[in-house]
């Protein structure tokens, strides 16, 4: 059995329709203002479907690089990148609600988490299951900003 989940989801409901939530899920250069571990991501072009980025990440006093690619991209319903250096999928799902609508965030390893990253997590993060509860709060925290900026 592996020590990480290969599946994480939060969800959250927002008084706000798909197409604003949208607009926010998909700016990539502002998901540093979502998720408590971004600090910067630069895009290059417009971001789409085949749309690459860089991103810098921080825990603490640690930063790392991350590579991702997009590879969903469904407007207002679907938008997912695939981190390269760890081939983990991050998405964003956009379904319409009486009242607004529900975003889920998913964090997918369809492929499994490479080696290297299994490795420096034990080494630098405190291991496979103290990162994932750090993820999973980081998800709540993520959706939560979303949803206070799309209800603003």
């Amino acid at each position: 059995m592996s020590e990480y989940e290969s599946l994480l989801e939060e969800s959250i409901e927002v008084a706000a329709p798909p197409a604003q939530v949208w607009s926010l899920v998909t700016d990539l250069p502002r998901m540093s203002q979502w998720s408590p571990q971004v600090v910067r991501t630069i895009v290059r072009g417009p971001v789409q479907l085949g749309t690459k980025a860089f991103n810098i990440n921080r825990r603490g006093p640690l930063f790392w690089p991350t590579r991702t690619k997009v590879v969903e991209f469904e407007p207002h319903r679907e938008f997912a990148f695939r981190v390269k250096d760890n081939y983990t999928v991050w998405s964003f799902t956009l379904e319409p609600t009486a009242t607004g609508t529900r975003v889920i965030q998913r964090r997918r390893a369809p492929e499994g988490i490479s080696d290297i990253s299994i490795k420096l997590t034990r080494i630098a993060l405190g291991g496979q299951q103290n990162f994932t509860r750090e993820l999973r709060e980081g998800m709540r925290q993520t959706l939560s900003r979303v949803k206070a900026e799309s209800e603003a």
